[in-house]
């Protein structure tokens, strides 16, 4: 066992690749742009609009970490949201100004996924299958379920004194 907990390394590859990317972008001109808006970009190019369940869907993430991007995203005129058929619903569209970006972002996109590919190659197993791989076993079975196993296993279940 490491000293330094599985979470924090995780944490750190994460923070390597997206500040490196973040760093990229800022060397491109656009300082503001977060590599979290990447996926949303591309799939609001590649769907058109989207509801906001609708795109976090698409993505992959919870209808919140959607919000949250597309609020970011807003404050910095790269997404609008505009009322759908029903008043409740909020439908995303990209602006006039990151539609002027697409030219920039899609070079960066392209150049991302062709260095990630290269480092997968230098790894001993692939990363982006790795990843992948994880995130389905977590669906099956979520990490919270494999943690209380153990702890009921080990008896550890229950606060002390109890």
């Amino acid at each position: 066992m490491t000293t330094t907990g599985f979470g924090t390394q995780l944490r750190h590859l994460l923070d390597l690749l997206d500040g490196d990317v973040a760093r990229i972008s800022a060397d491109l001109g656009l300082a503001d742009f977060r590599p979290r808006f990447s996926p949303v970009v591309r799939t609001l190019t590649e769907r058109g609009p989207l509801p906001i369940r609708d795109l976090a869907e698409a993505l992959g993430v919870t209808h919140s970490a959607a919000s949250q991007t597309v609020t970011e995203m807003r404050k910095l005129d790269l997404a609008e949201l505009r009322p759908g058929a029903d008043a409740r619903e909020r439908i995303v569209h990209l602006t006039a100004k990151t539609r002027e970006l697409l030219p920039v972002l899609d070079a960066e996109w392209v150049a991302t996924e062709a260095a990630l590919t290269e480092l997968d190659a230098e790894l001993p197993y692939s990363l982006v299958e790795l990843v992948a791989a994880a995130t389905r076993a977590l669906e099956r079975r979520p990490f919270h379920d494999r943690v209380g196993a153990q702890l009921r296993t080990a008896g550890a279940d229950r606060p002390a004194g109890s």
